[in-house]
């Protein structure tokens, strides 16, 4: 049998750490056992979804390199969920409900008074054809009920181990609004059984729903996929969500974190091994082992993102980084500051301090003026550093902060950066003499 996993993403937001965690695993399980990944677009919420969301989904996954091997969107399977919905109401497992939002949040909060769990009460599966009729005529909308079944639910997570649910633990979920439009319930459930899906992996905030997925295969007459459930990535303000601010993946690419360190982290977080950077996406599926993953919840932290990052930013060679430059930036400028960036983007602003006009910062104009007329003559290479530094310690005396940083400040107006043996070469004489005299260049 051909495995076959899917992301099926809400485009209702930017995809953030915690869902693109989910794709990665996925992928990386789908590629591993030489299956396939589907990308599903569970865009059966007509209000909050948004055309944007779903392009954004899509350049995100691809900018990742989590390509897919077919699309689907929910919206264009709705007469296929209707079907469905007819054939769990024949069977007598879907059921009409006519409570309205009010009254369900009284009878929530009844029970929460009551010290019992808020589980819905089945008052509406008592009510005779007539009652339903009579409720029809008034022109209450109904909404529909799953009917669960009072057996144990169980199942063998691949990462949890053994799972048992009693359902009556568990409100019988609503499969079909009141405006008829279908829930995420029952739309899930049928796709994953028309798409052929063999294993599913995501968060374990969706344990309770696939306990109530256990059921509704088993209705339909299906056999549940393999089951596996991802601990949640924590942060310090708590767990990861759309709309907690700094963690989609939009946001950690404008800031220049590589499509690859992301990979990295996100596939190590959580499991037994520690976290170190792959170059490629072939490199992870060599390393990928889901048996790896724990039920503990495990902390996003930026600052390590940030350092692995920043060692696969130096062991990049101009080649790998290519696609992420300029084309102003050739390979020997890459070779010499890529040791000092954290990030490949900064290389960018290392090309104009080095090639634009910059403002010089001068802390001592009668220093850098004299050291400028001891600049060498010819051509420069990276020993010219050396020989000018030599010159300078022999006119002058200086050494260490007080002879480098006035100069780093001149060239370059910043306190850090790549070694300056690097960049003087390409900053050249005319725009040295210039800026160490105080003069923009």
């Amino acid at each position: 049998m051909t495995v076959i996993t899917r992301f099926a993403p809400s485009p209702t937001g930017y995809l953030h750490v915690g869902n693109i965690r989910t794709a990665l695993v996925n992928w990386l399980f789908a590629r591993k056992n030489n299956g396939k990944f589907i990308l599903r677009i569970d865009d059966t919420d007509m209000t909050r979804s948004k055309p944007e969301y779903t392009k954004a989904i899509m350049e995100d996954l691809t900018w990742l390199g989590l390509t897919w091997d077919a699309i689907y969107y929910q919206s264009e399977r709705m007469d296929l969920y209707e079907d469905s919905k007819k054939e769990l109401i024949n069977s007598k497992r879907l059921y009409p409900c006519f409570e309205s939002p009010e009254e369900l949040e009284i009878k929530k909060k009844v029970m929460l008074n009551k010290n019992l769990p808020p589980i819905y009460d089945r008052a509406s599966l008592n009510l005779s054809d007539d009652e339903v009729q009579d409720n029809i005529a008034e022109g209450n909308h109904a909404h529909y009920r799953f009917k669960l079944n009072d057996e144990m639910i169980t199942w063998e997570d691949g990462i949890r181990g053994s799972i048992h649910f009693d359902p009556k633990n568990i409100s019988d979920p609503v499969l079909v609004r009141a405006d008829g439009t279908m829930t995420y319930m029952i739309a899930t459930v049928i796709d994953d059984i028309k798409l052929g899906i063999t294993d599913i992996i995501r968060g374990e905030d969706h344990i309770t729903n696939s306990a109530v997925h256990v059921q509704m295969f088993k209705a339909f007459g299906a056999n549940p996929p393999h089951l596996n459930h991802l601990s949640l990535i924590k942060s310090t303000s708590g767990e990861i969500s759309k709309r907690l601010g700094g963690f989609d993946i939009r946001s950690l690419r404008a800031a220049g974190i590589h499509p690859m360190a992301i990979n990295s982290f996100l596939m190590k977080l959580g499991s037994s091994d520690p976290i170190e950077y792959r170059k490629t996406l072939d490199d992870l599926v060599a390393d990928f082992d889901i048996s790896k993953y724990g039920k503990a919840s495990t902390n996003y932290d930026i600052a390590e993102l940030e350092r692995i990052n920043t060692k696969l930013v130096h062991n990049l060679s101009y080649y790998e980084a290519k696609s992420y430059l300029s084309s102003k930036i050739d390979e020997t400028f890459w070779e010499r500051v890529k040791h000092n960036l954290s990030r490949v983007n900064e290389a960018e602003e290392w090309w104009n301090i080095c090639c634009d006009e910059i403002e010089p910062q001068i802390q001592d104009l009668q220093f850098t003026s004299s050291v400028a007329k001891l600049l060498p003559e010819g051509s420069w290479d990276e020993n010219t550093w050396n020989t000018w530094i030599h010159a300078i310690k022999h006119e002058t005396g200086k050494s260490g902060k007080e002879l480098f940083m006035p100069i780093r400040h001149a060239l370059t107006a910043l306190e850090h950066g790549p070694e300056l043996k690097h960049v003087l070469p390409i900053i050249g004489r005319e725009k040295a003499v210039k800026r160490l005299s105080g003069q923009k260049a």
